[in-house]
């Protein structure tokens, strides 16, 4: 009775070092898929910090902001000395624009999404009492030479001048993206 106990441990032992415990599996047709430690069943919700990577482009197709520098480099907008790195913030603080921070909600790490914003749900629209008109002098004793095209600072704030016209100039307060439908490619990296 003992040996009969004693093979049947053994089989079971042995049986259960036989099978796999590794992370990694088979797609359908059959090519690896390696799950490193990651539990892809955690997903994004309000509250968590995460960190991901983007590429936000308006409809012409133009990068007009990104997290990954080898974009950057192939647009016009790379900066020298900018830190591109994955975008930490916490979801649902208000930390990013509203349709940015809806849409990696139920995105697990990894997961690459592609949205597109209207107005509404990023810079908003643009709004005519956002455009003052301010008198050249005011300007010029400033220190400014105004001229369309010209961002200044006021008050800390960016603002265009769009027009110069009869010694008035025409400041553009509203932000640069206001009013334009944006496009962003979305990676989340982690959830911290």
């Amino acid at each position: 009775m003992k040996n009969k106990i004693f093979i049947v441990l053994f089989a079971v032992i042995l049986i259960s070092g036989c099978v796999s415990t590794s992370e990694n599996s088979n797609d359908a047709v059959g090519n690896a898929i390696s799950n490193t430690g990651v539990d892809n069943t955690m997903t994004v919700k309000n509250g968590d910090t995460i960190k991901v990577d983007y590429v936000g482009t308006l409809e012409d197709g133009s990068v007009f902001d990104t997290s990954i520098e080898q974009i950057a480099k192939k647009s016009e907008n790379h900066q020298e000395g900018r830190s591109y790195q994955p975008l930490e913030f916490k979801v649902g603080a208000g930390q990013m624009i509203a349709g940015f921070d809806a849409a990696v909600v139920g995105m697990a790490v990894d997961e690459e999404k592609t949205v597109t914003l209207p107005p509404t749900e990023a810079y908003g629209e643009m709004n005519a009492k956002l455009v003052q008109e301010v008198p050249i002098e005011n300007l010029k004793n400033a220190g400014i030479e105004p001229k369309a095209g010209m961002v200044i600072s006021a008050n800390g704030n960016p603002a265009k001048i769009t027009k110069v016209e009869n010694n008035i100039v025409f400041v553009d307060f509203n932000h640069e993206l206001a009013g334009k439908i944006l496009i962003f490619k979305i990676t989340v990296k982690e959830i911290v």
